[in-house]
């Protein structure tokens, strides 16, 4: 063999090995192997600019069930195992964009959720809830009766089923909110038109523990203005009227109206109906005060100030604070009004001072949604739009618990306390509702919406102790949409069809 001819040879060894000789000096470097992503990868599609980096490209070569690479400006659908290019904006002819995608697997997650949640059996939500082995600790002595009661009432939580109630309704539900006994829930549709209507709907049970029944009242009242609030209100007798804060349109300013609720009664009633209208505009929340010297008093949170005002005599006191109310509630021991601002103040005023001094003062992070007074009432519940829920020491003036999972970025949701079943319950902006241990804040269940998530589509809930009156059991009443649903403790009831 001639020596030039080896040479030669050795030369396109090297270069099939992927060896280059570096310009200006006589020996060959070593050129790491690129893989080419046009040779049948399935990135094809990407598109000129979908190069990525050499730790992505091992990492995919190396291993492939391994994630697939975040590539800028691509999206990779793990079951078609190609990447699509996101287009920047809304005003193409087939957008593709990130929130589109973030709907899409929240969809797929709520359909998983509410399968499982149809099943009979579900997964406790903590260890040491089985029945037969509480009842055994209870009979042993190693299980004090208290925590006996709380641990079955979240067993219960847990297994509850969903039922669809026979309720024909032509318009969505806004806003439902139930009097002290259950027995009547005051209801705000919003009208295809515009504007709302409100009713009330009245529940019962037979004494034999048979399924719920809903009786919906035939003159409901239509107006073009918007429902700000609503609280029951006590003036001839517990859970005789309804307070609400209508936001005005056009030319027609905004009100406080005080109506009764035999109003909403399909049978004739005789009794005396007190009505008032109150000139206050723009009220953004409104409570009624129990106390028994205060009883016809009842607020209202305004931008930057709050309005106390007698029912009756028509007496006014106005109070300035440095931002926005957005939710508030009375003390039953003491006249005393805890409100929550925009600003995440929270704090209190007395009803028997007249100089409008706050009492307590402490701040959460963000706006307050809503709060609520336990029955000690030296502990508020408060919850804010940054998705935070917390139990505060009115003495201390800090929070004691906190109630992690809750899901709100800027919508005015409100919260539930069930004190006897020892829950907290709040619906999220994603549409999810969560129970939590009002003791320890456990999350004891999250209930998908029987509908796809959206900001019109947000369930409103109410949970009693005694849905139906005085034979009636602990449940939790939804309403979604056009639809209500009802989750009972006692998941043998018979009547209305399990959807």
């Amino acid at each position: 063999m001639k020596r030039r001819n080896w040479k030669a040879g050795q030369r396109g060894q090297r270069g099939q090995q992927g060896y280059t000789r570096h310009p200006g000096r006589r020996r060959y470097r070593g050129r790491p192997w690129r893989p080419s992503w046009n040779d049948g990868n399935g990135y094809g599609d990407a598109g000129p600019s979908s190069r990525i980096s050499d730790d992505q490209a091992s990492s995919c070569s190396s291993s492939a069930s391994s994630a697939a690479p975040e590539l800028p400006g691509f999206y990779y659908d793990p079951e078609k195992n190609r990447y699509f290019r996101l287009l920047p904006g809304h005003n193409n002819c087939n957008p593709l964009t990130r929130e589109q995608l973030r709907d899409k697997e929240r969809e797929k997650e709520r359909a998983r959720m509410l399968m499982e949640d149809a099943k009979p059996t579900k997964k406790a939500p903590r260890a040491g809830l089985n029945s037969s082995l509480l009842l055994r600790n209870r009979h042993l002595g190693l299980l004090p009766e208290m925590s006996f009661c709380r641990r079955v009432h979240e067993g219960r939580i847990s297994a509850m089923r969903r039922h669809k109630l026979d309720h024909q309704s032509t318009d969505d539900f806004r806003t439902i909110v139930a009097d002290s006994k259950c027995e009547q829930v005051f209801a705000v549709n919003d009208v295809s038109q515009g504007g709302c209507k409100y009713g009330c709907m009245s529940f019962s049970r037979s004494s034999h523990g048979g399924s719920l029944s809903v009786e919906t009242c035939d003159n409901h009242y239509v107006t073009n203005c918007k429902v700000n609030s609503l609280c029951w209100a006590s003036v001839s007798y517990p859970d005789s009227h309804v307070l609400l804060c209508l936001v005005g349109v056009a030319d027609k300013p905004g009100y406080v109206t005080l109506l009764p609720a035999s109003l909403f009664r399909n049978s004739d009633s005789n009794e005396p109906a007190v009505r008032c209208s109150f000139k206050i505009s723009t009220a953004w929340c409104c409570a009624w005060c129990r106390h028994p010297q205060f009883d016809k008093l009842f607020s209202a949170g305004l931008s930057h100030k709050v309005i106390l005002q007698q029912a009756v005599t028509g007496k006014k006191q106005t109070v300035d604070v440095g931002s926005d109310v957005l939710a508030q509630q009375f003390c039953v021991g003491v006249p005393l009004l805890f409100s929550g601002c925009r600003s995440g103040e929270i704090f209190s005023l007395d009803a028997r001072e007249l100089s409008g001094r706050k009492a307590t003062v402490f701040w959460q992070e963000s706006a307050i949604t809503s709060l609520r007074v336990l029955r000690d009432e030296n502990y508020l519940a408060a919850a804010d739009m940054s998705g935070q829920i917390k139990l505060w020491d009115i003495r201390a003036r800090k929070p004691v618990q906190e109630y992690r999972g809750h899901y709100n970025e800027h919508a005015n949701l409100p919260i539930h306390v069930s004190e006897p079943e020892g829950l907290l319950l709040a619906v999220g902006q994603d549409c999810y509702t969560r129970c939590w241990s009002l003791r320890d804040g456990h999350l004891l269940r999250t209930i998908p919406s029987p509908h796809p998530a959206a900001n019109d589509a947000i369930p409103s809930v109410v949970f009693s102790s005694t849905f139906g009156g005085r034979t009636g059991a602990p449940g939790l009443l939804m309403a979604v949409k056009k639809d209500l649903y009802y989750f009972p403790y006692n998941t043998d009831e018979s009547g209305p069809q399990r959807v």
